[in-house]
């Protein structure tokens, strides 16, 4: 059955049609016969009750000059459509949050993928805290006093902001390193929320592990391995995807978060993992599938729509 769906995500002309994970999923929509949609987040609106939306009619194309055909702007009611793929990347700030809450009022009876309210209660690095048995050492604190402890016990740290992403802000401070007073002048004057502090993992000189997960089970998984001198594995920061498979203990992780992810409607999520412990949870829009694809020849973004279809075919049937 041929779906309308709106992908709320960043400009088209951003798309790197190689690795983009939203590109593969509006691609394998496309070849499903749904018609598609493009919008960006200031393009939202509400009023008298209804959420629309300024958006275009999209049509995705595999050539790296042009990735899609876009028609010309139309005010949708978000309550018209069946799926809103909530795909743009964070930051996680008040306008990632304020989209969430309009997107709250057409949910679920326009299935937005994943969730809005556990989207917005679930930002990475606090929803792994739940799982703390899966996590490495870690402290999230505005306290000096905190932080100084903190240090003392585990010498190596990782300093990083609590919303940020992309690998942007994150820091490795040595036993030795003297500019750990320096940084955190740095974040508090640069933000308001606390910080994040983990016990440095040396493992992530062999990669950090993106699995990804569908509708509650593990479905694939890549490593990032970072370049020399770098302390960083996202890919935005120069690491390089390496094929890899789930371990005993992945598996073990997977199956640990998997019943609370299929719980809150996260229906496409990913997770990190260094040297045996989760670092992050990522729902707002995780990325690696097409990395995935290729090494493992299958196609995530079918499943992930097979999930979506079977969840909005749910929903309708209730």
């Amino acid at each position: 059955m041929s779906l309308a769906v709106a992908i709320q995500m960043d400009p088209v002309e951003t798309i790197d049609i190689d690795a983009d994970s939203t590109f593969a999923l509006a691609m394998e929509a496309k070849r499903r016969g749904h018609g598609l949609y493009h919008y960006l987040t200031q393009d939202l609106s509400l009023r008298g009750g209804r959420v629309v939306a300024r958006a275009r009619p999209f049509v995705p194309r595999h050539d790296p000059a042009k990735p899609g055909e876009l028609g010309a702007p139309v005010s949708i009611d978000l309550a018209a459509l069946d799926v809103v793929l909530m795909r743009q990347d964070p930051p996680f700030d008040m306008a990632y949050i304020t989209a969430t809450h309009l997107l709250e009022h057409v949910h679920p009876a326009t299935l937005v993928v994943n969730d809005p309210v556990q989207v917005r209660n679930a930002p990475e690095k606090l929803f792994v805290t739940h799982f703390p048995e899966l996590m490495p050492p870690t402290l999230i604190s505005s306290d000096r006093l905190e932080i100084e402890d903190f240090r003392k016990e585990h010498k190596d740290i990782i300093v990083k902001p609590l919303f940020g992403n992309g690998g942007a802000g994150v820091f490795h401070i040595a036993p030795e390193d003297e500019n750990i007073n320096a940084l955190l002048e740095l974040f508090t004057g640069l933000y308001r929320e606390p910080i994040v502090i983990q016990r440095y993992l040396p493992e992530i000189r062999q990669g950090d592990k993106r699995i990804i997960l569908v509708d509650g089970k593990a479905a694939g998984a890549v490593m990032r391995v970072p370049p020399d001198g770098e302390a960083r594995a996202n890919l935005h920061a120069g690491a390089r995807a390496e094929k890899t498979t789930l371990n005993t203990r992945d598996r073990e992780i997977c199956d640990a978060i998997g019943p609370t992810l299929k719980e809150r409607g996260l229906i496409f999520v990913g997770i990190d993992i260094i040297g045996g412990y989760m670092t992050e949870i990522n729902v707002t829009s995780p990325t690696g599938i097409q990395e995935i694809d290729r090494f493992d020849g299958v196609s995530l973004e079918s499943q992930i729509w097979d999930a979506i279809e079977a969840h909005q075919a749910a929903v309708h049937r209730a």
